[in-house]
């Protein structure tokens, strides 16, 4: 099936071309599920267009970047859901923030982004809940359900996650210093959305996880047994196995 969508991309973005009025420019790196080009207006404006796969932990990233209005993430100009289509503010010079190469600060500036995102949902929102996907992650092989469920029901304020926050999808731009991309959305505490941080390359988990706490004034036992959760959830199991001592 995305076989099918990888082949159909470059029409879809020819569709979107004209829709929108867009020159369109050179891709950027591909990813496993969407085509994203540089385009721009006929004023010149740099914009990036992206069409994405449709799956389920993306379907409301349109959703949750109207949500986050430019605050610590990427402006959504346009969204053509029967595309799958969105029209984004362009990041110069558009480096993440795995460029840094001292971890410790690039930490730091990922803290003061989340921290810009996470505000609560509007009560008609779109989002998955955390206690309901935590509900079938209870079950999966490698997890204490109790736990699991005790998370669940003790949850702090509930904002919408970002959910894959790591320093790839965090951008250096013009507007805003950094500004994120690339949400999978969900409702839930704030806690939850370090998980994507912890497995963020090679490095001191143990670290990571005092640093973040820190900065974010989250509880840390929260923080790392969400990170075990998530990354069983996204198939991570060494991460899970690390964290469980860390």
């Amino acid at each position: 099936m995305i076989d099918e969508w990888r082949e159909r991309a470059p029409a879809l973005a020819e569709e979107c071309a004209e829709l929108w009025s867009l020159r369109l420019g050179e891709p950027y790196e591909h990813g496993h599920a969407s085509l994203t080009l540089r385009a721009e207006l006929p004023d010149g404006t740099p914009l990036v267009l992206k069409i994405g796969f449709p799956h389920p932990e993306a379907e409301h990233e349109a959703a949750a970047l109207a949500h986050y209005d430019g605050r610590g993430a990427v402006r959504l100009l346009a969204h053509d859901p029967a595309r799958n289509a969105l029209l984004l503010e362009r990041c110069e010079p558009g480096t993440s923030l795995l460029e840094l190469p001292d971890e410790e600060v690039a930490f730091r500036i990922v803290a003061g982004v989340l921290r810009r995102l996470w505000r609560p949902p509007a009560a008609d929102h779109p989002f998955d809940l955390l206690s309901d996907l935590a509900a079938r992650w209870a079950e999966l092989p490698g997890l204490d359900a109790g736990i699991v469920r005790e998370l669940v029901a003790s949850q702090g304020e509930l904002v919408v996650c970002h959910q894959d926050f790591h320093r790839g999808n965090v951008l250096r731009a013009e507007r805003e210093p950094w500004l994120a991309i690339d949400p999978k959305p969900l409702v839930g505490e704030r806690e939850f959305d370090s998980a994507a941080l912890m497995r963020d390359g090679p490095g001191d988990l143990t670290r990571r996880l005092d640093l973040l706490s820190a900065e974010l004034a989250l509880d840390r036992e929260r923080m790392r047994l969400w990170g075990i959760v998530h990354a069983v959830a996204w198939e991570h199991p060494e991460v899970a196995r690390t964290l469980l001592t860390a």
